[in-house]
């Protein structure tokens, strides 16, 4: 199979190529990185690279939280607007499988409980409870304290900042192309990925290579909140055989399909952060009570429907793939 992958030279497309590769597939790479051509905002440029294609796995993105709203029409027009020129070409050529990097993201907060009210989704967090160090949810009914739990792919989509609702439109985008058209369109909702090749030093970079780059400097990972916040920390190599399994299946033609892609083994970003200094050698993190508006408490994955569909399996343990990681080469070292 030829399979176009826009973000090939990224992160986390890079992987993907090289695991499309090792399965007998043709990656064929479009990416800016690679080309200032290869723009997926230009509808020219998409349309010739996708003649004689047969799939796309599409990676290219603007990524992370962002450093508030005055990046937001950057983050649409890649986007959301180059989403849309994608896959505008793939109608017209006719290229009828997508494979889509989507995100967690677009839940907002995770899935938590009321011992008095059952599940519950409690409103996104205020300055005035995170300034005085009030970061755990509570109850919207009655104020208790929640229950953590794992989200699955049926809950309600609540995007708490500009990056997710531009994530959500894709996972739009893609299922009106396929009701459109007939097509496939799978829309793997990634957790938080990390491994070799992670962008250092940006204000997009996910938090396990904010905290890689401090150790690099010499310097203590500073963790944010109190370190309890609960994520699901699923290595890249394990995404990126998730990517070439969903492009491998045959999934309902004329729908998006949406499965959440974890390693479904949480820790707290505290927890992440000690055992990737510990691998590294130190120095120890320090827990600054630090808070960005737009961050989410707790939000962790089940897996289950992404391995019983498709059967895909992760293979990188946490302890070690943090152990690699913390002698990873990182991009722009």
């Amino acid at each position: 199979m030829r399979v176009l992958v826009t973000g090939g030279a990224g992160f986390i497309g890079s992987h993907v190529v090289e695991a499309l590769a090792a399965r007998g597939h043709e990656p064929v790479v479009f990416d800016v990185r690679a080309s200032a051509a290869a723009d997926v905002r230009d509808p020219e440029a998409v349309a010739r690279a996708l003649r004689g294609m047969d799939a796309v796995c599409h990676q290219a993105a603007m990524v992370g939280l962002g450093t508030g709203f005055g990046d937001a029409a950057d983050y649409v027009s890649r986007n959301d607007l180059g989403t849309a020129v994608l896959l505008t070409a793939m109608a017209g050529q006719g290229v009828r499988r997508l494979v889509l990097a989507g995100s967690m993201v677009v839940y907002g907060e995770g899935r938590y409980a009321c011992g008095v009210h059952g599940v519950v989704r409690p409103g996104p967090r205020t300055v005035d409870d995170l300034a005085a160090g009030r970061f755990e949810p509570h109850c919207p009914v009655c104020g208790r304290e929640l229950a953590a739990g794992l989200v699955t792919e049926d809950a309600p989509a609540d995007p708490r900042n500009v990056y997710a609702t531009t994530k959500l439109a894709q996972e739009h985008l893609a299922a009106a192309w396929a009701r459109s058209t007939g097509g496939s369109a799978v829309s793997l909702r990634y957790h938080n990925v990390y491994g070799p090749r992670m962008p250092r030093d940006t204000p997009y970079a996910g938090v396990a290579s904010f905290f890689r780059s401090a150790l690099a400097r010499g310097e203590a990972p500073r963790v944010f909140e109190d370190g309890r916040q609960r994520r699901d920390f699923v290595h890249v190599r394990d995404v990126a055989e998730a990517n070439v399994t969903a492009l491998e299946a045959e999934p309902a033609a004329g729908a998006l399909t949406a499965y959440n892609t974890g390693s479904g083994d949480p820790h707290t970003v505290g927890e992440m952060a000690r055992a990737l200094a510990s691998a590294y050698g130190g120095p120890e993190p320090v827990v600054t009570g630090e808070y960005r508006l737009g961050d989410v408490r707790h939000i962790t994955a089940d897996s289950a429907r992404l391995r019983a569909e498709l059967g895909w399996r992760p293979g990188v343990a946490f302890a070690d793939g943090m152990r690699e990681f913390a002698r990873a080469r990182l991009r722009g070292e």
